[in-house]
């Protein structure tokens, strides 16, 4: 069992090394640039790339950073010049959608992790970070990395790592420690 199990995970290591040897990751300078100055952040995403993207959204509010979850009921009023980060394997979540075109609308600027760099939010988006990884709604993307995992997993993961690794580049830049961070850890556990 300990053997098998040991196999999987290399395998899935294996796999995010072969995703991120080719993603298209040139608008993650944009996104950290964005993420320095005062704006509020919002993020969102669907399922489990939503529940992901709440870690990154918990890691820039340790940093200081003013940011908000999509359809959270304490999430404010969004305005010119704030950033939208979404998350979507195929690019076509309906939701996420309407909420990139009234980003656009309202004068945004928004950025998307996907693995369609063809879909209707890349389309929309400012900045497009492509990680090729398959996702049954974007099935037969060419050029995808070859997954043994279910479903979206390795899109998952990848977003995940490449997010606390952008978290790892704004701490280095803006001279945040992870001492400082805890001081904003929830502390009415």
């Amino acid at each position: 069992m300990k053997h098998e199990r040991e196999a999987r995970l290399n395998g899935i290591l294996g796999e995010l090394a072969a995703l991120y040897g080719r993603m298209n990751d040139a608008g993650a300078d944009g996104i950290l640039e964005w993420l320095r100055d005062d704006s509020a952040v919002f993020i969102g995403g669907a399922g489990r790339s939503g529940l992901l993207l709440r870690c990154f959204a918990m890691r820039l509010m340790h940093m200081g950073k003013r940011v908000h979850l999509l359809g959270d009921t304490l999430t404010p009023a969004a305005g010119r010049g704030d950033v939208l980060l979404i998350g979507s394997g195929s690019g076509e979540t309906e939701s996420l959608v309407a909420a990139m075109r009234k980003a656009d609308r309202l004068g945004l600027r928004k950025a998307i992790l996907t693995t369609r760099p063809d879909s209707t939010m890349a389309g929309l988006a400012d900045i497009v970070v492509t990680l090729p990884a398959p996702t049954p709604k974007a099935a037969g993307q060419e050029g995808s990395v070859p997954s043994g995992q279910p479903m979206g997993n390795l899109f998952e993961q990848g977003m995940f790592l490449f997010l606390d690794a952008l978290v790892m580049e704004l701490m280095d830049t803006e001279w945040i420690d992870s001492d400082t961070m805890f001081t904003r850890h929830a502390n009415l556990e």
